[in-house]
């Protein structure tokens, strides 16, 4: 039962530690838009997620319910984590940093970044409530 709280714990704050970094690279992204030849970055949430629980020993496996969910098996970058965002509409200072696109990226990455916040909330209640009806 702990090693069950304890992974749910991990993948959590692994997850929130990522979103994080990947909120502070989007905000860098933004406070440059005007600097030249400014290259727009962005994290590879998946491939950094896949290479943070496979160094903690955690697994995620999906449970297939149903003969027509899918294997779980997705694609995901290689190499590093931090890449370069092509840009739709290079200026022609060479900074490749679109507002419009960042901010959607920085508002996405918020919602997950709350949810996952409200998924440890969740879960601490939880255990505060197994607790409290234990004693």
């Amino acid at each position: 039962m702990l090693n069950k709280i304890d992974t749910e714990i991990a993948f959590v704050k692994s997850a929130l530690n990522l979103r994080a970094q990947r909120q502070e690279i989007l905000a860098a992204n933004i406070a440059n838009s005007d600097t030249p030849n400014y290259k727009a970055r962005d994290l590879d949430f998946a491939a950094a997620l896949k290479s943070v629980i496979g160094a903690t020993g955690g697994s995620l496996k999906l449970a297939r319910t149903d003969s027509v969910h899918l294997d779980g098996v997705g694609g995901t970058a290689a190499g590093g984590h931090l890449k370069y965002r092509s840009s739709v509409q290079p200026s022609l200072d060479g900074n490749t940093v679109d507002p419009d696109v960042e901010r959607a990226h920085f508002t996405e990455n918020s919602l997950h970044y709350q949810f996952l916040l409200d998924r440890a909330a969740s879960s601490f209640k939880r255990m505060s409530e197994a607790v409290g009806a234990n004693q």
